[in-house]
């Protein structure tokens, strides 16, 4: 089996939203959980489709200046870029680059500060 494979069953079974773009900023994936979370703006039909037509001109600027930073070095890999007080999670603009360090892409990582409510080793969970 291809590595792509289990990285894509990783990013697949991730519970946050994955949003994937390539350097034209074209949504190239979502993850299930992605595609719940924007079904009201589209969903699955979104792939393809500009990441930056689904915001503000203020975040399209943002989005921008970001994709020229992690352009600038291959130090510059991930940046905070939001905290959503209501689902107590932060946001991060994290960069996708080939085995030589080219940039090709970025995602949207979502990471949730809850604590895990489930039972501990529950076989019965899914």
């Amino acid at each position: 089996m291809e590595l792509t494979n289990y990285l894509k069953s990783i990013i697949d079974e991730d519970r946050c939203a994955v949003v994937i773009c390539n350097l034209s900023h074209e949504i190239i994936y979502m993850n299930p959980a992605a595609v719940v979370r924007y079904e009201k703006r589209g969903g699955q039909s979104l792939v393809g489709q500009s990441l930056l037509d689904c915001h503000n001109p203020q975040s399209v600027e943002k989005i921008k200046k970001v994709v020229l930073w992690f352009a600038e070095s291959t130090d510059h890999n991930r940046i905070y870029t939001f905290y959503n007080e209501k689902e107590n999670k932060d946001v991060y603009m994290v960069a996708l680059r080939n085995p030589d360090g080219t940039l090709i892409g970025y995602y949207e990582k979502h990471e949730y500060r809850n604590r895990e409510t489930a039972n501990l080793y529950d076989f019965t969970a899914g």
